[in-house]
């Protein structure tokens, strides 16, 4: 083909964002595997309004500065769980402005969009699904927090929501690819789960 290769048309990836360690590692994945140059990022947090019932689920998301490198970010000892007012005050725009000040740091060339949603009694996989339609999103990237039962028991209950963790009900249902992420240690990589690819570890 004359002029080399048709350049790959940039695409969209939906990270699920949360203010927890998993949320965190599926970001950290998405920055360094996940998009290239001209891409646009989406941090779509779907709010669930009892989530202020379980402080312990909300993190002190260190700030970024513009000298800060996207592994420093992320390795940061703010990194921990915290269950005091100061952890989750300033609710969530704290932590998606953090994250998005991050994936720009790390992604300068990286179009990224905060999208913040309700559940609206909704299950909140539906409503993931819901707007990576409505964006026409490429790829979803969600943290996975791992049980023993769901490793042992496995993935697929009947299609349904019902026994099926948010991440396991998006790898199965979404029209595109959805990547469940897991973080194993500092510099251990990633485990990876898709809808053909089962516990597949990728190097950091």
């Amino acid at each position: 083909m004359e002029g080399g290769a048709t350049p790959t048309p940039p695409r969209k990836v939906m990270v699920v964002a949360d203010p927890t360690r998993e949320s965190a590692a599926a970001l950290q994945y998405a920055l360094s595997h996940g998009v290239v140059e001209h891409d646009t990022l989406i941090l779509l947090h779907v709010e669930n309004p009892n989530a202020w019932k379980n402080p312990f689920s909300f993190f002190k998301w260190p700030t970024p500065s513009t000298s800060t490198t996207a592994s420093a970010f992320f390795s940061s000892s703010s990194f921990t769980e915290g269950g005091n007012s100061s952890g989750s005050c300033g609710g969530d725009m704290d932590f998606l402005e953090a994250m998005k000040h991050a994936s720009e740091i790390s992604q300068p060339k990286v179009h990224v969009q905060v999208e913040k949603v309700e559940m609206e009694g909704k299950e909140k996989a539906a409503v993931i699904l819901h707007y990576s339609t409505l964006h026409s999103v490429d790829i979803i990237v969600i943290g996975q927090k791992r049980t023993l039962s769901n490793a042992i028991l496995g993935q697929r209950k009947n299609g349904s929501l019902r026994g099926l963790d948010t991440a396991e009900y998006l790898i199965e249902n979404s029209k595109c690819t959805c990547v469940a992420v897991q973080k194993k240690g500092q510099n251990a990589g990633f485990l990876l789960n898709t809808k053909t690819h089962k516990n597949f570890w990728l190097l950091a």
